[in-house]
């Protein structure tokens, strides 16, 4: 197969490169390697990539005009899409750089696989969409109407546009809602990192909502194994199926979405401790208040996931942590 994985460069996107051309397949990957954090860890993730069938190419998918001639030269069989702008706290700071990106960046790529019959497009969407949901676990037959964060509301919106291009142009389309993903050559701005960051160097960690949270932790071994199984379980339109008795996350259309999350959410405070415990330092802590754009609890129900792929996340927490404790101080010289 030939893949285009977008966000190549990323944490999750390189991880996926890193699988698919190990098992033969071709690809061409691209990122704009923005400074929203880091851009040697960005370099570095693609330096590890050491296989023939892997071609890096820098793009801006806002940039129209390069996206659609990128599809047209390639004529991919399929499409991985996990460029976005990422974080929900920066989405409140500087919120045209979501609208650049999750909007007319994920715009330009459906409309590359309309006009070049892509097979099929398997694209990144967040837990987050569940937002104010208090129903756990969270399900994808759940209404997700209700986000806390622009980041969220562009990544629901990425499911409202799959599936107007897969009913109007019969493009298959799959979305993939990650819940709280952390590991090796993980992204800086998300907590696991910067946990243990500041641990490591002697500093305060911010516990919010005084440590009563609850998230779905999920090892990004566990989340690339479920991209690629995916991208093998193409949806097709189901003819009776009705908005009035089918499940949101299907459709007429060849439209599906799916979790991927661990499937036992753990406490914050529990997480804190297993990196205390891996790392045999005790952090400094301040306690404080739920942030904006926060939610209390993330858990997945991954039962679709599971009937559509065999696959269950099974990275436990302690075996996770170890792995990424592992990494950063090998990575860090910490």
């Amino acid at each position: 197969m030939k893949y285009l994985v977008t966000g190549a460069a990323g944490f999750i996107g390189s991880a996926v490169v890193e699988k698919l051309t190990e098992a033969g397949n071709c690809i061409i990957g691209i990122d704009n390697i923005n400074d929203y954090y880091d851009v040697k860890l960005k370099h570095a993730r693609l330096d590890r990539i050491k296989n023939k069938n892997f071609s890096f190419i820098k793009l801006d998918i806002a940039d129209r005009d390069a996206v659609q001639q990128l599809f047209i030269d390639e004529q991919f069989d399929r499409v991985i899409h996990l460029a976005a702008q990422a974080g929900i706290r920066y989405s409140i700071e500087n919120p045209h750089a979501y609208a650049d990106s999750n909007l007319i960046g994920y715009l330009n790529i459906l409309e590359g696989c309309r006009h070049t019959n892509v097979g099929h497009l398997i694209y990144a969407s967040s837990s987050s969409v569940y937002g104010l949901n208090a129903k756990t676990p969270f399900e994808t037959s759940d209404r997700v109407d209700h986000p806390v964060s622009l980041y969220a509301a562009t990544k629901k919106s990425n499911e409202l546009m799959a599936h107007t291009y897969s009913h109007l142009y019969d493009i298959p389309t799959t979305g993939l809602r990650f819940f709280t993903v952390y590991g090796s050559w993980g992204r800086p701005d998300m907590a696991p990192f910067i946990f243990i960051k500041k641990i490591l160097d002697g500093e305060t960690i911010d516990i919010n909502n005084n440590g009563d949270m609850w998230r779905d932790f999920t090892h990004v071994d566990d989340i690339v194994e479920g991209v690629v199984r995916i991208a093998d379980v193409i949806p097709s339109k189901n003819t009776s199926w009705t908005v009035e008795q089918g499940s949101p996350a299907t459709s007429s259309a060849p439209y599906a979405i799916y979790n991927i999350g661990h499937g036992s959410p753990i406490n914050l405070m529990d997480f804190v401790k297993a990196i205390e415990t891996e790392l045999g330092i005790k952090a400094k802590k301040k306690f404080r208040e739920m942030q904006p754009a926060d939610v209390y609890q993330t858990y997945a129900d991954v039962a679709d996931l599971f009937e559509a792929t065999g696959f269950k996340p099974s990275v436990d927490v302690k075996a996770g942590v170890t792995e990424f404790v592992k990494w950063y101080r090998d990575f860090y010289h910490k």
